[in-house]
């Protein structure tokens, strides 16, 4: 239980404990039985996604073997509100306090891997301190995203004023758990042109919907049609990581898929969508009709002119194949990155150690000045010049020249010439909707679909969400935004799920995302757009910072970098409805933010 046990076993307390054969126990079971305080902002009480090894339940019940118990500590060790990471001899756990009863549960995120002892503990949840992602901690479940996974529970109870946990040494060694999902109850033909539900994309977005609808008890046809040609994989790690493969990226395998009836078909690109018939068609001439349509595509980069526009070692990095295209052409060559978006940026982070040179050619006098502020951008800016990457801007080019299928050089107006082995399109992004200009569909001036609370499109049975949408964010009175955010398309998916299943859901989180660059991240959480003032905490030099975005007297996001977990610690204060006022983060003093309650 999370509590005490109130006739306590007298026991002895080892590191293993043998018990008799006839003990059955069922690990998946909440330690204390308690409903979770957040229960209506999940559905069906969990978000726990099975990974792929270990996406069958295990059994029911274990034999004894299968247990390790270890006292962990004196009941007087932890503080309420205190977390402590536990070793018991087969693996780690992480113990929690919270109003005078113990929980234990899995000590790292299955999204990453970050360490939960670091993150936020608060009414009944912890908060992962790098990305956000909630669990909570009587029963594991993922409440908020990134991620897939849930958490494995141990049981806790108290002797002789002894903390002591049980725990599955399984569980122990994986450090995640999935949730049932219901399987396809039809008999259908794999080319039969019909299905109850329709994903067109593969990104989080597409998979939460998709297993969304299993966990949520939906047994009928579920078919996901992706451009990519490799299953589900984590594309934020594209430009950080350039030499990985789609195995390596992979959220979900085929095997997966297909053991929880979700088919994919991949290298599908939709082309038309005739909203009256519904129906999809595919660049390949192969129609599809649907039930139900969720419209996931994300984002595509924007196009730029140059001359030798045919040229191979050009890229826009949207694939495995295309990062590591990239990292090949580049090693001990000149690179040169066009943007300063996130990507381009993150990419030319990435070179600095591969390529010969490496210069970044930028819209913006200050890479991120719109997104973080001039302040923040300086100070990353001169990471970079650290790092020995150039900058120049765009309006200094006079041209960029390709020569026999290959880009060589670009020109500057000042006779400068930038040798260029390869070339990265970094120059930010517009929806994929292309497809959907006479499809009856609403979108709005920039191409992207305009949806209600329950990611609902203009038209009856269609559902979109990620990147391509524009949807009313309850932080902002429901103005309607587009928040293109790898977290967020998850909460998309949920929501689009429940939603096709006439389960009331709504957009219940506070954005958040991140970048990293030469072994340093930068956390942000929130929405930030129109702000009108940004107020540093720490050292920008010496890249330990955080920054508040206020308008007028609010805080409405904050970013850090070396500041853990303080951006979990705002997502959580914003994410309870309370408001930061500017003025309580002027004085200097924010140790009312920072979390103590770990060990």
């Amino acid at each position: 239980m999370g509590g005490c046990f109130s006739k306590p076993k007298p026991v002895e307390v080892k590191v293993e404990l043998s018990l008799l054969e006839k003990e059955k126990e069922v690990d998946g079971l909440s330690p204390n039985g308690k409903a979770s305080p957040f229960a209506d902002c999940r559905p069906n009480g969990a978000l726990g996604h099975g990974s792929d090894d270990d996406s069958t339940p295990l059994p029911l019940y274990h034999k004894p073997r299968d247990y390790v118990e270890a006292s962990v500590c004196h009941v007087k060790d932890l503080e309420n509100g205190q977390m402590r990471e536990v070793d018991l001899g087969s693996g780690r756990a992480l113990l929690i306090k919270e109003h005078g009863e113990f929980s234990a549960i899995a000590h790292k995120c299955p999204h990453y891997g970050a360490p939960l002892v670091k993150g936020v503990l608060s009414k009944g949840h912890v908060r992962c301190p790098w990305h956000g992602a909630c669990f909570n901690i009587a029963t594991g479940d993922l409440e908020d995203f990134p991620g897939l996974d849930s958490l494995p529970i141990f049981q806790v109870r108290v002797e002789k004023d002894k903390v002591i946990i049980r725990a599955n040494k399984q569980a122990l060694q994986s450090q995640k758990r999935s949730k049932p999902m219901a399987r396809c109850s039809a008999v259908i033909n794999s080319s039969t042109g019909f299905s109850h539900v329709l994903i067109i994309g593969s990104g989080p977005a597409a998979l939460v919907c998709a297993e969304t609808l299993r966990q949520e008890g939906f047994t009928d046809r579920i078919v996901m049609c992706t451009m990519d040609r490799h299953p589900p994989y984590d594309r934020p790690k594209l430009s950080k990581s350039l030499e990985s493969t789609a195995e390596q990226l992979r959220l979900r395998s085929v095997e997966f898929l297909q053991d929880h009836d979700i088919e994919l078909l991949t290298e599908k690109e939709a082309v038309a969508i005739d909203v009256k018939t519904r129906s999809v068609t595919f660049e390949d001439g192969f129609r599809m009709e649907y039930r139900k349509l969720f419209i996931a595509t994300g984002s595509k980069p924007k196009t730029m002119i140059y001359k030798g526009m045919d040229v191979s070692n050009v890229f826009h990095l949207r694939t495995p194949e295309d990062a590591n295209s990239i990292a090949r052409l580049a090693n001990n060559k000149n690179a040169v990155i066009v943007g300063t978006s996130f990507v381009g940026m993150e990419v030319a982070a990435a070179l600095t150690d591969k390529a010969h040179s490496v210069s970044v050619i930028g819209i913006e006098t200050v890479p991120f000045k719109q997104a973080l502020g001039e302040k923040v951008g300086k100070a990353i800016m001169k990471l970079f010049e650290v790092n020995r990457v150039k900058f120049y801007m765009l309006n200094e080019v006079s041209e960029m020249v390709g020569q026999h299928g290959q880009l060589k050089e670009v020109a500057l107006k000042s006779g400068k010439v930038l040798r260029a082995d390869v070339c990265v399109i970094g120059a930010g992004s517009i929806p994929a909707t292309g497809f959907l200009k006479q499809g009856g569909i609403h979108m709005d001036s920039r191409g992207f679909i305009t949806v209600n609370k329950m990611m609902q499109t203009s038209a009856d049975g269609v559902y979109a969400g990620g990147d391509v949408v524009v949807f009313p964010f309850p932080a902002r009175n429901n103005k309607k935004v587009n928040i293109p955010h790898w977290q967020m398309a998850h909460v998309h998916g949920r929501v689009a799920a429940l939603s096709m299943m006439g389960k009331a859901a709504e957009i219940k989180t506070v954005p958040y995302f991140w970048s990293a660059m030469f072994g340093k991240t930068i956390r942000y959480a929130g929405y930030g757009e129109g702000f009108d003032d940004v107020i540093i905490q720490g050292d920008l030099d010496e890249l330990r910072f955080v920054a508040f975005y206020t308008r007028s007297e609010e805080v409405v996001a904050v970013a850090s970098m070396n500041y853990d977990p303080i951006v979990s610690r705002v997502a959580e204060v914003l994410g309870s409805g309370k408001t930061i006022k500017k003025r309580d983060v002027e004085t200097g003093d924010i140790s009312w933010l920072i979390d103590k309650g770990s060990q």
